[in-house]
């Protein structure tokens, strides 16, 4: 039996529907927002309701099946990263920032590797130094996806070079568009540049552009982290599709029959399935705040399941599977630059080295790894050459 609170979402997306069928996607979202309806799990004001983050897959379900989809694809930084950050950590002003996100009508980015700090984001370099009631960032940031294309990205940078790593960081809200910033797309060997090198030059943020408190950057940065592994590897899809309906596709497009192939393939379909229940399960769990260690898994599990479902894609294919890639952009149903692409998905977002970690220490109790400069001023930490 549904519960009340069900029961209210249903009515409020039914009323949402119908209030604005004929609407365009813009002002329908800008709507859903201010339903509450953007994610339940967000406080009321903010996009949501307050309830548990699993009602919001009523809300997804009923609106997939009256053919009004969100704006992920087009803001995904945004909505899966820096907007649960902002509702965690940010002010008044940068939540009033929250609505544009989901419209997707202001495009966001997340900045934190750099060409000296991939995996180790606590070593970053890039400095910001207060004037006043300003700070003066300098520095570089690289694999930024979509800053060719952002308004507003969330930066992580050393205010204090005197303490630990971890301790010396914040995180800023930064408008793209400042003097000093300069976006230079990275080509790939899809062809296409969604990921970008970000350099400051002498930029000036205000200090009211702080995300959290001084030096609390590690923190605040962990919330992003975390959401971001649950938007690359929690996304919950009908059964059998995404990558798994393509490698089907082909399978049934060729006139091979061979009985291993075919015994690879429905093992790679009970996988994607088992990654599916995982996803559902991890979202029945999840609480409110910065998500557990449930996306990390996901995020590992997912990456190295669609690379060998996308080589088994192609393979399928054969001959045919070489003639297509090689120009910007592809399609979006272009197996090859998906094949190419998915080698992207072990790095991005922490590799799977580091989501191993991560299941080791907080899973299975693991200890850590002797790091001897834990303890050590970022100032005096060797650096490389």
């Amino acid at each position: 039996m549904a519960s009340d609170e069900e029961l209210d979402v249903r009515a409020r997306v039914c009323a949402l529907l119908e209030e604005h069928r004929d609407d365009d996607q813009t002002v329908f979202l800008g709507a859903q927002f201010d339903a509450g309806l953007a994610r339940v799990q967000y406080p009321v004001g903010q996009g949501g309701l307050g309830l548990e983050p699993s009602l919001q897959e009523v809300v997804d379900a009923e609106l997939g099946a009256a053919g009004r989809s969100s704006s992920w694809l087009r803001n995904p930084m945004g909505i899966g990263m820096v907007g649960p950050t902002i509702v965690a950590h940010g002010t008044d002003e940068q939540r009033a920032m929250l609505r544009s996100i989901w419209t997707a009508e202001e495009i966001w980015c997340q900045m934190f590797s750099e060409p000296g700090a991939g995996s180790d984001v606590a070593t970053l370099a890039t400095r910001a130094v207060r004037d006043g009631d300003v700070w003066i960032m300098n520095g570089q940031k690289v694999w930024t996806s979509l800053a060719h294309r952002a308004r507003w990205g969330m930066l992580l940078a050393r205010t204090d070079p005197d303490v630990p790593k971890h301790a010396g960081l914040t995180a800023f809200v930064i408008d793209m568009h400042s003097p000093g910033v300069e976006v230079r797309p990275l080509r790939q060997m899809t062809g296409g540049a969604d990921f970008n090198a970000v350099y400051f030059t002498d930029v000036q943020v205000p200090d009211s552009a702080r995300l959290g408190g001084l030096g609390e950057g590690w923190h605040v940065a962990v919330t992003t982290l975390m959401n971001e592994r649950v938007s690359i590897g929690g996304a919950i899809m009908p059964r059998g599709s995404g990558p798994i309906a393509g490698a089907l596709e082909a399978w049934n497009a060729t006139p091979d029959r061979n009985p291993a192939r075919r015994d690879e393939l429905m093992r790679l379909w009970v996988e994607a399935d088992v990654l599916r229940i995982g996803a559902l399960r991890a979202a029945a769990l999840r609480q409110r705040g910065t998500p557990g260690p449930e996306g990390s898994v996901l995020k590992l599990i997912g990456a190295l399941l669609d690379q060998r479902i996308q080589s088994f894609t192609v393979t399928t294919m054969g001959p045919a599977g070489t003639l297509s890639g090689g120009y910007d952009p592809p399609p979006r149903d272009d197996p090859v630059d998906h094949l190419l692409a998915s080698q992207s998905e072990t790095i991005a977002g922490g590799t799977s080295e580091v989501m191993r970690n991560i299941l080791g220490e907080r899973v299975l109790g693991l200890p850590t790894e002797a790091k001897a400069d834990r303890d050590v001023p970022w100032s005096q930490i060797p650096k490389g050459v």
